[in-house]
């Protein structure tokens, strides 16, 4: 069983940056995919990046590249990503998500565990 808590959502400002966090729990993710994923008021969810356990590839969709960043502590279990120049578009709940048995993708619906997600608001 996977379980996977996010953290480090809040309210900033434009041009700030957050890090988010996702704590993993469970056992045989060793070959798993992580990925990051967001749904904004009135839209559906879209990927952002996939991280694989096995090797340490990412995969970004086109937006995301430049602004987000994705890495991982595997001795504490976490991966995170970093949101730079944060822009109110960027508003939406993020969540992390994990495949255990997908290589590397950042298709939402290909994903089976999912956290609760952390708010990300962008506000002057």
């Amino acid at each position: 069983q996977v379980q996977l808590v996010e953290s480090g959502g809040g309210t900033v400002q434009p041009g700030e940056s957050l890090r988010l966090t996702c704590t993993i729990f469970g056992t045989g993710l060793e070959r798993a995919c992580i990925g990051w994923i967001r749904q904004a008021p009135g839209k559906e969810r879209e990927g952002i990046v996939g991280m694989s356990l096995r090797d340490d590839k990412t995969i970004y969709e086109d937006y995301a590249k430049g602004r987000f960043t994705i890495s991982r502590d595997s001795a504490t279990n976490k991966v995170y990503l970093q949101i730079d120049n944060l822009k109110p578009e960027d508003t939406a709940v993020y969540y992390c998500a994990a495949d255990l048995t997908s290589y590397l993708h950042t298709v939402s619906v290909w994903y089976e565990n999912w956290g609760q997600g952390t708010q990300v608001t962008v506000s002057s």
